[in-house]
């Protein structure tokens, strides 16, 4: 018997501290979630921004996961992009002092574990100060935590990123542990822009002190790399993913969209989560667009922040659905579904996995560009769009429009591989997060061991 199962039960308080930005938030959010559901006994304090609690507060969540909130002192979520780094240096450098001040009202009961975002730099210090023990989730893929830590080894090499030639890019990089033979134009330009990764090795410095790391991965997508970060970090390691959503699929009301696509024939839709006319140039959305309309296909596309630009786009094309916001995972798992057009965020990665979607991959920056390489090449379940040309400023239409109806094509044989391939990852996400999969069981891992450190 486990010792711990002895142990009378006492509530337990966990404060999680996430980067502010969605792609932060929602992992870690559902994190907690699956906390509370494993632990009757626990509560959780959910730290965001004034800002953030305004754009999230009316989500659904258990009773015992309590919002808290810092005053905005941070660039507002709606211009961040402006100045990414003056960004990341007010959120390391203003938001320290009032977390401390609101740990301080935090009593009843005072808080035995804080749970930030590896991204939070000043939060291992902070719990340092107080006795409290400090894990650490990493939202992105435990691959590219992998490059991070060895990124010493592109110098040694002679493969540090500043510019790249074409011929430069073909490079294979075969010697960072955890990660598979990549071509150089696929890792992201680490020392490219030098400040913004110089803050990133601050936060890595801080990862040996914390008790614990948690990924948001499944441990069967990614093995080698987590277990090459067991052992360079010298913490437990715990991949508790995928970290999405999957509870909420079984939601019984329908909004406009879902009806929608219960009127098309089956794996017949490409879902299209490419951001609106701001994540690209606009010349390149037009293009975008005009080779999706003369696809054929059809199409449910999130526009978010340029829906009536983009409804505008598509006006006389009745075979489409533009919408400001869906629920991302139930479109994706929903029987019309046939491909899935993703800017490869390591969330959306996870859930294009889990829905087992093949995949069109558009990636625009940082950790997207290696998500890209190994959902098409390592994973081999989606398919890349490219320039013909090396010297060509856009993607064109034609370019679109070819790699649309590829993706959309289910009786090519590469199209049945792509698809049966997709279908084997989703069992596999789907098992991670059963009752004895690897999720459960490591997340319960990972609560035994702080209970018995606290």
């Amino acid at each position: 018997m486990d010792p711990t199962e002895s142990k009378p039960l006492r509530l337990r308080h966990v404060v999680a501290m996430p980067w502010p930005g969605r792609g932060h938030i929602n992992p870690m959010m559902n994190l907690c979630k699956r906390l509370v559901l494993r632990d009757p006994n626990l509560i959780v304090t959910f730290v965001v921004t004034e800002e953030w609690l305004g754009l999230i507060g009316s989500d659904p969540k258990p009773d015992r996961i309590h919002f808290a909130t810092l005053p905005n002192l941070i660039p507002s979520e709606l211009v961040r992009a402006n100045d990414f780094t003056g960004f990341v240096e007010a959120v390391h450098a203003k938001l320290e002092e009032p977390f401390e001040q609101l740990l301080d009202r935090l009593s009843s009961p005072p808080p035995s574990v804080i749970i930030a975002d590896t991204y939070v730099v000043w939060a291992v210090r902070v719990g340092e100060r107080r006795n409290v023990p400090v894990v650490s989730l990493w939202t992105m893929s435990a691959t590219i935590l992998s490059l991070f830590l060895h990124s010493d080894l592109l110098i040694t090499h002679g493969h540090a990123l500043f510019e790249l030639s074409e011929s430069k890019g073909e490079e294979i990089v075969d010697y960072i542990p955890g990660l598979p033979p990549t071509k150089l134009r696929d890792i992201p330009p680490l020392f490219k822009n030098h400040r913004v990764f110089e803050k990133a090795e601050l936060c890595f410095d801080e990862l040996p002190r914390a008790k614990c790391l948690l990924f948001t991965t499944a441990y069967e997508l990614e093995s080698k790399a987590v277990d090459v970060l067991t052992g360079k970090l010298g913490i437990p390691v715990y991949a508790t993913g995928p970290l999405i959503p999957f509870e909420k699929l079984s939601v019984g009301n329908k909004p406009d969209y879902i009806r929608w696509l219960d009127e098309q024939p089956e794996s017949s839709v490409l879902y299209v989560s490419q951001g609106s006319f701001l994540s690209v140039s606009e010349a390149q959305m037009d293009e975008i667009v005009a080779g999706v309309r003369a696809s054929g296909v059809r199409f449910l596309w999130v526009a978010r922040g340029g829906e009536s630009k983009l409804k505008k786009a598509f006006e006389g094309c009745s075979s489409g659905v533009v919408v400001s916001w869906c629920d991302q995972l139930r479109v994706l798992c929903h029987v019309a579904l046939g491909g899935f057009w993703t800017h490869c965020g390591f969330n959306s990665t996870l859930e294009g996995m889990y829905s087992g979607v093949p995949m069109m991959v558009f990636p625009l920056f940082w950790d997207q560009i290696l998500n890209a390489k190994m959902i098409v090449e390592d994973w081999r379940v989606g398919i890349r769009i490219e320039r013909r040309k090396e010297n060509e400023v856009l993607i064109g239409r034609e370019e679109v429009e070819e790699v649309v109806k590829r993706l959309m094509d289910r009786e090519s044989e590469d199209g049945k591989e792509m698809r049966r391939r997709a279908c084997d990852f989703s069992e596999m996400f789907r098992g991670a997060v059963e009752e004895m999969g690897s999720s459960n069981a490591n997340i319960d891992r990972f609560m035994r061991d702080i209970n018995n450190t606290t």
